[in-house]
């Protein structure tokens, strides 16, 4: 089980290139300590809002606030409930605002939220946010697209990627606001191991950006600057959508078997013995003195009915409802204790797309005419940057390359580009895109 405070985290949101107003939102609720920790976990959550005007903004705020709080509010009742009934309320939040105004009616968000329990993680989704986890060289898609595209694939068994261009890739079946109930998709809890990655993210970022390219960002960089560098990316790529991202990292060194995903045998279902379930209930004594009480107040009953003495019958009355509380409460204290210690049976976990992100050369090449279009357009419009360090981070990659460590040449030439990618965002205009020679091999 991991710490609480083994993970690193950070989140950042951009409008994009061809939008005017940024839909997004996005929450982060991390644990404080270990108590809250194995109360509710860390709780991450991104919103792509859809409505014209405000209207998406305000679906999208309304689920990043609602969802979090009402998660927390039942956490104690476990992961699987808690998440449906936040994903519920948001949802009918959403749709009672559409409905007592004319302008926000239809108004809808779509929302994906990562919660990184002791047990595991959890994933609440509705929509096509998707959540990720990047793990010994594979990133991993944990949630299903709730798009029309994803619904054919699945319907006709095929691939996605088979319907690419065939089917619009952009058009949601299932969102939060829209309709009076949503089904929600709740999964896990997926295993969490020293090393993962998670990364919860807007269609802003996985439309442009490969899985590959997210997988090999986010697992290398530290967490705020890998998402700098992806939404720089995305924007890079023409910026179509707004763009939001939570990156969450776990400390330590990746296990050797981090690619199984069986269930955990601590959520294994347990059938416990009569002996197991007195033994607990030894520490709620009055059960039994209700039963001895019973017992005692019976052969007292019988004692007078034999020597024919008064009181036999009032006797017989209180033995039966003393035996009959000691029994209700013998029951009542089981169950409790069943309910208390009951856990979560063991659940079909699925990985919805698995790609390779393994840093190589050919990546890194990339990575370098890439920089190279980027240091171009800064000098066609003027744009100063910082060329020093531009060089130096250069030779810092080209060296941790000739010795071998793909790592740190991938780290030092994504900060190099980012270097540049700062000095020409701030003179972006929103008519402008940007595609430098990067192609990823997994493009969606």
């Amino acid at each position: 089980m991991i710490g609480f405070d083994d993970i690193e985290f950070a989140s950042l949101t951009d409008v994009g290139v061809k939008r005017s107003h940024n839909q997004d939102a996005h929450s982060m609720l991390p644990a404080n300590d270990i108590e809250q920790f194995k109360a509710r976990g860390h709780v991450f959550l991104v919103a792509d809002g859809m409505g014209a005007h405000a209207v998406g903004e305000l679906a999208s705020k309304l689920a990043a606030d609602t969802i979090p709080h009402i998660y927390s509010k039942h956490a104690q009742d476990g992961p699987i409930s808690a998440l449906r009934k936040a994903f519920t309320e948001a949802n009918q939040t959403i749709h009672t605002r559409g409905e007592a105004n004319q302008e926000f009616a239809g108004m809808g968000t779509t929302g994906t939220a990562i919660v990184i329990r002791p047990e595991g993680a959890w994933v609440g989704h509705v929509g096509d946010s998707r959540a990720y986890r990047i793990r010994e060289g594979c990133v991993e898609q944990l949630s299903f697209d709730h798009s029309l595209l994803w619904e054919l694939a699945r319907r006709q068994g095929k691939s996605p990627d088979e319907l690419q261009g065939v089917v619009p890739s952009n058009v949601i079946v299932r969102s939060l606001g829209p309709e009076n109930s949503v089904q929600v998709d709740v999964e896990g809890p997926h295993p969490v191991q020293p090393g993962d990655t998670y990364v919860v993210c807007s269609d802003g970022l996985c439309g442009p950006v490969s899985d590959e390219e997210i997988g090999a960002a986010a697992s290398t960089l530290p967490a705020e600057e890998a998402c700098r560098f992806l939404i720089h990316l995305a924007n890079m790529k023409g910026g179509p959508d707004n763009i939001t991202l939570v990156v969450a990292k776990i400390a330590g060194t990746p296990e050797s078997d981090s690619m199984s995903d069986a269930p955990i045998p601590e959520f294994e279902t347990k059938r416990r013995t009569w002996r197991e379930r007195l033994e607990s209930a030894r520490h709620w004594p009055w059960p039994f003195v209700g039963m001895g009480a019973g017992i005692v107040l019976a052969g007292a009953a019988i004692a007078l009915q034999v020597n024919k003495l008064p009181g036999a019958f009032a006797s017989f009355i209180l033995a039966g409802l003393a035996l009959a509380a000691g029994i209700g409460g013998l029951i009542y204290q089981s169950m409790r204790d069943d309910k208390s210690n009951r856990v979560e049976p063991p659940r079909k976990l699925k990985i919805y797309r698995r790609i390779k992100c393994v840093l190589d050369e050919g990546l890194l090449m990339r990575l370098q005419t890439a920089l190279e279009s980027l240091q171009t357009q800064a000098a066609e419009r003027k744009v100063a940057f910082d060329e020093r360090a531009v060089a130096s981070l250069t030779a810092a990659s080209q060296a941790a390359f000739q010795v071998g460590d793909l790592g740190e040449a991938f780290r030092e030439h994504a900060r190099a580009m980012m270097t540049v990618m700062d000095a020409l965002h701030l003179q972006r205009g929103k008519s402008e895109s940007f595609k430098p020679h990067w192609t990823g091999r997994n493009q969606h």
